[in-house]
């Protein structure tokens, strides 16, 4: 065969082509990544993983103590610091795989280490590291203005509470945001509040556009609904189209808890691969 080994995995239908590169040979260029992740020209995702030795990547990955590290990219080629669910499919693939003999290890990731834990039933358990509030903004959606709490969780998100079901939501087009606020693009999270312990949110990902769930997007609309309720820590479900996740924020750190699911594995092409370059 001798193609290039691929993997397709999502969690809770955040879905993503794992790359298989442990000495961070591939040439991993904006165009492969988008063409991989087109769903009519290529395999179809939110995002790729690459699976990478941390010492393969040299400066990239210095001071991480993971002995690998989730190089993201999104759908359409860019860098990302990090994603909660690709972290999840991340962990999963190592150990099923045997990489790693562990079920509790830790990630690099380019928003730094993250511990993680598998268990038994395949769902993963992601340290997230703190979710810190960075002050409000504006999100405008088929020309009606949303406020919004933001939030940084190792990347920026805007999360706003609307009132009508987010489900009647257009979010097809990319939403307007300030730019003087978010200058490296945002996030965004709409929620309804079900209680004080469930959320039900829809998010528009930078780079990608609507996806079916965004873990960090999670991890921020809890903090984002704590912090209107006057409090910093607290334990919420969150509901989103592709599925359900659990989320606990506490003082200075986060976890996310969900499922992982690896569905198909493969080779790309070697000559259509070369044709991207």
């Amino acid at each position: 065969m001798g193609g290039i080994e691929f993997l397709k995995g999502h969690g809770t239908q955040n879905d993503f082509v794992l790359l298989p590169d442990p000495d961070g040979r591939l040439e991993l260029t904006e165009a492969r990544v988008a063409a991989l992740c087109d769903r009519q020209r290529g395999l179809g995702a939110d995002g790729v993983l690459r699976i990478v030795r941390s010492a393969a990547l040299g400066v990239e990955a210095e001071g991480s103590a993971g002995e690998w590290f989730m190089d993201y990219r999104n759908a359409d080629g860019s860098i990302a610091e990090m994603c909660g669910n690709g972290v999840r499919v991340f962990v999963r693939h190592l150990v099923d795989s045997g990489l790693v003999s562990e079920r509790e290890f830790v990630i690099g990731t380019r928003a730094g280490d993250r511990p993680v834990r598998m268990h038994a039933d395949g769902s993963v358990t992601v340290q997230m590291g703190p979710a810190a509030i960075t002050g409000t903004s504006v999100t405008v959606v088929a020309g009606k203005p949303f406020s919004g709490v933001a939030v940084n969780v190792g990347n920026p998100h805007l999360v706003s509470v609307v009132d009508d079901d987010v489900d009647v939501l257009d979010l097809r087009d990319q939403p307007d945001f300030d730019s003087d606020v978010f200058p490296d693009g945002v996030n965004l999270e709409f929620i309804n509040l079900l209680g004080d312990d469930a959320l039900k949110m829809r998010v528009h990902e930078r780079g990608v556009g609507e996806t079916r769930s965004c873990g960090t997007g999670t991890v921020a609309a809890v903090a984002a609904a704590l912090h209107l309720a006057g409090t910093d820590a607290g334990e919420a479900t969150v509901d989103i189209p592709g599925g359900r996740v659990v989320v606990e924020i506490r003082r200075g750190g986060s976890t996310l808890t969900g499922p992982a699911e690896i569905v198909a594995r493969g080779e790309l092409d070697e000559a259509w691969w070369a044709g991207l370059g």
